[in-house]
């Protein structure tokens, strides 16, 4: 039998609210990625796992770090070193939902195969937009899998760690994820599902070659065959407000939330209406709508909703909450959208100022319809924002009412100073920017908006006094470590926005990586980083050269550490916040809007002057 922690609910801290020294970023994680070599191990491994969940109170959604400690202590009481956390944490994850996962119909279950299964020679299936079109040939072990789980109703998708999973089941598509791959696309793929707590198992690959690869067989098909049961006990889930949020963006339930005035007509995003000769006076009602249901996370509607639940007692993220999140009052909906609005109307003006060719993939609004339009509809879309809460100003009560509006033309007067800033350091002659310059402007262009999509929901759900300061300081260090995120990201291009590796940096944007190596760099290579800047050569040329002296600055390093300091910083707020609820919450924000690939160890890079800011006017 496995010697078991003393007490597993103590060590995981019934409040969830560990020590942030836990929550620290995770390095390079490759050498805890090693696969039991023996079937024998593996089967051991899997009944301890078994036995520590059965301890556990299923109700509590753990973290990833939550998981990553239990893993340790049981590989720990088994003598067996470190090397065996991620394989261990994926099978006592997967042990953890197992009764959760049975509880749901086969035909709402999603199967996640990876194409490393097929023979990589003479394979006859062809990818289409959705994976591998598996033509079942029986040569490999996937067309088994997959005529095994159709045959009882799954979805299956052959494209591991596809970036579409999260959208699938927050579509209200499937309700659970069951998935073959290798430890590495488990820990890309998995994570968010995890933290949302969306029911999943997996089973990993025993190898992590991309080529003829081989799993245990009889582990998939007991993961496929997992009976239809009800669970004894459900764990909270944020998948209900997933969903509810995204629901305020589909188009008839949009109409209702935001009632037209203009035009009875209700046009389906990505319609040819787009193209069409719009009604005059109807016409820019309807491209507003249409940019409001067009994409994006909807990320600040579902903290408005997430906060006023947590406030609230947290009834949409229990096992029923489903229909509690489906009895959301209107007014706390037209709240959720109103600060949508403002959000996708600071878009389309980010979008003129920086001619940004892309948003969710598709051609930007002054691309297609012209700047004088987009400027308009980006107007429209902040008068929206205010009407649809002065809507409810009955409901609400006048002193809810007018709060919730200070606090929008609060957030949306700072947003714009933020983005001023920016922009007359873009445009100006002087390119010496400091680290501090920089953290000032994100933290005034990109903080409001989680400050106000928080404090918002928690208004609704009653006062505020008692959160005001920890939430804006939480949502001041949250936004500069997600701008500073987006900075790194934008040097691995963006598929879904940007497209261009480095399109920040050469359109002159000033991000603390500029800053960073304006610092750290000799006059000379100053200079030289200036005349990048302005140089007209095409960017195969400027960005190899650019990017160089950023690495000579290493600023990408020294910009990674800064966001560790801002996340612990938000953290050790969370740590502190009452309701538990709320307390869950803030976490679930963090990790997710701070989400991140595994990175490998960067060199130990002292942040000599780069300042940590612990306030702002």
């Amino acid at each position: 039998m496995t010697t078991l922690p003393e007490s597993p609910l103590q060590a995981l801290d019934a409040t969830l609210a560990s020590n942030s020294s836990s929550r620290k970023r995770r390095k390079s994680t490759s050498h805890l990625k090693f696969v039991p070599e023996n079937r024998e191990l593996r089967e051991k491994l899997r009944v301890h796992c078994s036995e520590l969940v059965g301890q556990l109170d299923k109700r509590e959604l753990l973290s990833k770090d939550d998981w990553e400690r239990l893993s340790r202590e049981l590989l720990s009481s088994q003598g067996l070193t470190e090397e065996y956390l991620g394989w261990t944490m994926v099978v006592l994850t997967s042990e953890f939902w197992r009764d959760q996962v049975a509880a749901i119909p086969p035909e709402r279950r999603l199967l996640l195969l990876p194409h490393c299964l097929k023979h990589a020679e003479g394979c006859p299936a062809d990818y289409d937009e959705f994976g591998l079109d598996c033509r079942r040939c029986g040569a490999c072990s996937i067309a088994d899998f997959r005529t095994q789980a159709e045959d009882m109703g799954y979805r299956v998708l052959v494209a591991e760690g596809s970036p579409i999973v999260l959208k699938i089941i927050v579509s209200g598509y499937v309700d659970a994820i069951l998935g073959v791959a290798c430890l590495n696309v488990l820990e890309k793929a998995i994570d968010k599902i995890l933290l949302a707590g969306i029911p999943c198992m997996a089973v990993p690959l025993l190898s992590s070659d991309c080529r003829n690869t081989s799993v245990d067989e009889d582990w998939v098909n007991e993961m496929i065959l997992v009976r239809h049961e009800k669970p004894i006990q459900k764990t909270q889930t944020y998948l209900h407000l997933l969903r509810a949020a995204k629901g305020l963006f589909d188009p008839v339930e949009l109409a209702k939330v935001v009632p037209r005035l203009r035009s009875d007509e209700q046009p389906v995003p990505g319609s040819d209406e787009s193209s069409a000769t719009l009604d005059p006076i109807a016409g820019t009602e309807i491209l507003s709508h249409d940019l409001l249901a067009r994409g994006g996370k909807y990320s600040r509607p579902f903290i408005t909703l997430a906060a006023y639940d947590a406030m609230s007692g947290g009834a949409c993220t229990q096992s029923d909450g489903a229909d509690h999140a489906a009895g959301l009052p209107m007014s706390v909906r037209r709240v959720a959208v109103s600060i949508e609005s403002f959000h996708k109307a600071s878009l389309v003006h980010d979008d003129i100022q920086d001619d940004d060719a892309f948003r969710y993939g598709q051609s930007t609004l002054h691309r297609d319809r012209g700047v004088p339009t987009a400027i308009n509809v980006g107007d429209y879309l902040i008068g929206l924002g205010y009407r649809l809460v002065a809507t409810d100003a009955q409901e609400l009560g006048s002193e809810v009412a007018t709060d919730i509006l200070a606090r929008l033309s609060d957030a949306h007067t700072r947003l714009s100073e933020g983005q001023g800033a920016e922009l007359l350091w873009r445009d100006g002659d002087n390119k010496r920017l400091t680290p501090l310059d920089a953290l000032k402007i994100y933290a005034l262009k990109t903080a409001p908006a989680f400050e106000v999509a928080m404090l918002c929901g928690v208004r609704l759900a009653g006062p505020t006094a008692a959160y005001d300061r920890p939430l804006k300081q939480l949502a001041k260090h949250l936004g500069i470590a997600f701008q500073i995120l987006n900075d790194l990201q934008d040097w691995n291009g963006d598929d879904h926005n940007k497209l261009v590796a480095g399109a920040d940096a050469l359109g002159g944007r000033p991000t603390i990586l500029w800053a960073l190596a304006i610092e750290a760099l000799d006059e000379p290579k100053r200079l030289e980083l200036e005349e990048l800047a302005n140089s007209d050569q095409p960017s195969t040329t400027l960005l190899p050269c650019l990017q160089a002296l950023y690495q000579e600055a290493k600023v990408f390093e020294k910009a990674d550490r800064l966001v560790d300091k801002y996340r612990e910083r938000a953290e050790q707020i969370a740590e502190d916040l009452d309701p538990i609820e709320l307390r869950r919450l803030a976490f679930y924000i963090i990790d997710t809007v701070l989400d991140r690939p595994e990175q490998s160890e960067p060199p130990v890079v002292p942040l000599v002057n780069v300042p940590v800011i612990s306030s702002l006017s």
